[in-house]
């Protein structure tokens, strides 16, 4: 084998071949890793009302780490996304120093119980909001059915100029709402949304010209309902005398 000049020949060039393979490597690594190419530059962009500039730069300066080769843009990502109100956040590197970060604020659209709040998109999130938000109460897991629903109802009640206050979504599915004027509306399972036209039809000419005071409307027949009027008194029956 020695002596077989060419078998000689291959394995130098294998064995130089592999030491500058591992040169290279060595120098990338080195490169990559070297105090040479640090971020300089963070930008930070979004229309932010929640996220405070300081909670913003806390984050740039303590939880990134790396050099603009070796930083990690999902570790980046996941740090500005622990903030209360971000929703969703960009990260790109732009050569030679600059980080480029676009973050987006969740929208609060209600309160989930008193445990954190629901987004116009469905999702929960922990945080803190002193906006006057509809209160939702329901399953695990229902957040995104009952954003919607609380979007159509809102729809639906503008004709009455009322507003949801509370929404309840039972483990069967039944619905119950209270309205910015007291009024607890029980809508139960099934056709959810024509029961609520049908209050909606009949509040600003029959309903709310009513003398008395209306605590609950049971919107669960079939065509018709029940009002309960806690300040009505029936009129004493007479009785005729011969």
């Amino acid at each position: 084998m020695w002596d077989n000049h060419a078998v000689l020949r291959a394995v130098a060039n294998l064995l130089l071949t592999a030491s500058l393979l591992m040169l290279l490597y060595a120098g990338g690594y080195w490169l990559t890793h070297s105090p040479l190419f640090p971020v300089k530059r963070i930008h930070i962009a979004g229309q932010v009302a929640k996220v405070t500039p300081v909670q913003l730069k806390y984050i740039a300066q303590n939880e990134l780490t790396g050099t603009f080769f070796t930083l990690d843009i999902n570790k980046t990502r996941h740090a500005f996304e622990k903030l209360p109100w971000v929703s969703q956040v960009q990260v790109r590197r732009a050569w030679p120093d600059r980080l480029d970060i676009t973050v987006s604020e969740h929208v609060a659209l209600a309160r989930w119980g008193d445990q954190g709040l629901i987004s116009t998109e469905g999702r929960w999130f922990d945080a803190a909001s002193d906006q006057p938000l509809p209160v939702m109460y329901g399953p695990a897991a229902s957040e995104k059915e009952m954003m919607q629903a609380l979007q159509q109802f809102r729809q639906r009640l503008q004709p009455a100029r009322l507003q949801p206050l509370r929404l309840w979504l039972s483990e069967r599915r039944a619905w119950r709402m209270e309205l910015d004027n007291g009024v607890t509306l029980e809508l139960g399972r099934g056709p959810v949304a024509e029961r609520l036209t049908r209050f909606v039809d009949h509040w600003p000419h029959s309903l709310a010209t009513l003398p008395y005071r209306i605590t609950y409307v049971d919107l669960r027949y079939p065509n018709g309902f029940a009002v309960r009027m806690p300040d009505y008194k029936a009129p004493p029956t007479t009785t005729n005398k011969l």
